[in-house]
């Protein structure tokens, strides 16, 4: 069950990195800023997996 978390979690830091990403290029800082959450929320989806490990 910890692989299938930690492929969900990376899956949303990808979403939320091109998310960002196409904030910056259109220039939408409500895009930017989802995008910067996912990956934090990622990020700490990360670390939970991690500790469990």
């Amino acid at each position: 069950m910890g692989l299938g978390n930690k492929a969900q979690a990376t899956a949303k830091d990808i979403e939320g990195k091109a998310q960002e990403t196409l904030g910056k290029v259109t220039d939408d800082e409500q895009n930017k800023l989802a995008g910067k959450a996912k990956q934090a929320q990622a990020k700490g989806e990360h670390a939970i997996e991690d500790a469990k490990d």
